[in-house]
């Protein structure tokens, strides 16, 4: 499945004779799905059965959808008479001619300034609604489109964050056993320096516990687990934006733990470095869908 950014945009107008249709659709990342419309008042009943496609197509984010009207500077004006209208012209203009014999009769160019006379083409709500929804399946695909290619680019950065980390973590295994000796060796020369009897036993409980402390096994094996979970959800796609913040989440306190636990300033340097992959990271993930 495809991987969406809630970031996106897609404009596009039909022609309508003497207007155009014009629809914008634009969206930035939202923890729901906000739609936001702003429309011509004559386009007004097309709202909600809009709303509902757009709805049924989108996941997650705040959707500004712009819907107007504009003339067109290119259609020349149909302009047809209202016959009916000028039959009761004429018909009133009998009527006053009848009482007033001296009163001049109406002109052609007087008829036609006659408000309502003359009318421009008008478009039935019927035909607004039909170009307006497959103006919006036009709109809509380039829309999603524009967001899964951004998807995919943010996609990318995750995975070749998740490899970076991966390398990391792996430096850090064969750290431990060295610090552990550095530590042997400067406890008992010390112990031994102190304490001339101290026996060997004691030496060894006290080194057993410092390698209990600084232990990260179980924490390299969860980084590592938790990586590979962001790369099976990136390869699953979809909706996988809440998924992967919360995987962030869990590998951040990992990170913390293992730096809390680090001995040596390289371990905490990678520590470090983990944190700074993983921030990279989590800001990748609040724009994915």
């Amino acid at each position: 499945m495809t991987i969406h950014s809630m970031t996106g945009y897609a404009a596009l107008d039909r022609d309508l004779g003497p207007v155009r249709l014009a629809l914008e659709l634009k969206s930035v990342n939202g923890r729901f799905l906000d739609l936001n419309f702003r429309c011509a008042e004559e386009l007004r009943f097309l709202e909600m059965p809009l709303r509902e496609k757009l709805a049924a197509a989108i996941g997650r984010g705040k959707v500004d959808c712009r819907l107007y009207l504009q003339p067109n500077s290119a259609a020349t004006p149909q302009l047809t008479p209202n016959i009916a209208l000028v039959q009761q012209l004429a018909g009133l203009e009998t009527e006053v001619l009848s009482v007033m014999f001296n009163a001049a009769p109406l002109s052609v160019a007087e008829v036609l300034r006659w408000p309502g006379v003359l009318a421009s083409e008008a478009i039935s709500p019927e035909r607004l609604q039909a170009e307006c929804f497959a103006l919006l399946d036009s709109v809509l695909a380039e829309f999603l489109a524009s967001r899964a290619r951004e998807g995919a680019r943010l996609a990318d950065v995750l995975r070749e964050r998740a490899t970076r980390m991966r390398t990391e973590v792996a430096k850090v295994e064969p750290m431990v056993p060295v610090a552990i000796a550095d530590y042997t060796e400067r406890l008992a020369t010390k112990l031994r320096e102190a304490v001339a009897a101290l026996d060997e036993e004691r030496i060894r409980q006290e080194i057993s516990v410092f390698a209990a402390k600084i232990d990260v096994a179980e924490e390299l094996a969860r980084l590592v687990t938790h990586l590979s979970e962001v790369e099976r959800v990136l390869s699953k796609g979809g909706a996988v934006g809440k998924r992967l913040d919360f995987i962030m989440q869990e590998l951040n306190r990992e990170a913390n733990t293992l730096a809390s636990k680090s001995v040596s300033a390289a371990v905490t340097a990678i520590a470090l470095e983990l944190k700074l992959l993983i921030e990279q990271m989590r800001e990748q993930v609040q724009n994915l869908e």
